[in-house]
């Protein structure tokens, strides 16, 4: 398997809820940061990060102010330079695996945030993310990069993509122990 595993998918496949729990289940120093969905009444209201030492911030929201908008949400561009970039670089210098969830379209507002993509993924560094289904010439252009496999998530597949993620993470643990 390639050093970089993106997961794809339609929203509400279970990628964000496979990758944590791939971390759980695995002993390798990982970093980096996944996003969570901010639901109020059952009602989703935007989106938060949260970096994988506890740090969190708003990503986007139905009642922030920002020009950068998809969708109905305001993206807070500030917050994921200042916590979701600084996770990355933190990661790069810490740890064995960085997570970044996702490569998505908010997060491509940022041209720091695609300059940390870039740079994770030219590093040596194992990487396991999440990247938007929808074509966009970034996420395509990492999409094909050589060190890059890509896997489809389906609300079918779950097990199968998790236990290729564990098969993938076990090799990784073994080659940092070698």
């Amino acid at each position: 398997m390639k050093r970089v595993l993106l997961l794809t998918g339609r929203p509400g496949t279970g990628k964000t809820a496979i990758i944590k729990e791939a971390i759980a289940e695995t002993k390798i120093r990982a970093g980096g940061f996944y996003t969570q969905e901010i639901r109020v009444g059952g009602v989703r209201q935007g989106f938060r990060i949260v970096t994988l030492d506890g740090q969190e911030a708003i990503l986007a929201h139905i009642n922030i102010s920002s020009p950068y908008q998809v969708s109905k949400y305001r993206v807070d561009i500030e917050s994921l330079n200042r916590v979701g970039i600084s996770a990355i670089h933190q990661a790069l210098k810490e740890c064995d695996l960085l997570v970044i969830d996702e490569i998505g379209k908010m997060e491509l507002l940022s041209p720091q945030f695609k300059q940390a993509v870039r740079q994770t993924i030219n590093s040596r560094k194992k990487i396991l993310g999440t990247i938007t289904l929808s074509p966009h010439p970034f996420a395509d252009e990492i999409k094909h990069h050589p060190e890059v496999e890509v896997l489809l998530v389906t609300r079918s597949n779950h097990n199968q993509v998790l236990k290729e993620i564990l098969n993938w993470l076990e090799l990784a643990s073994n080659e940092n122990n070698a």
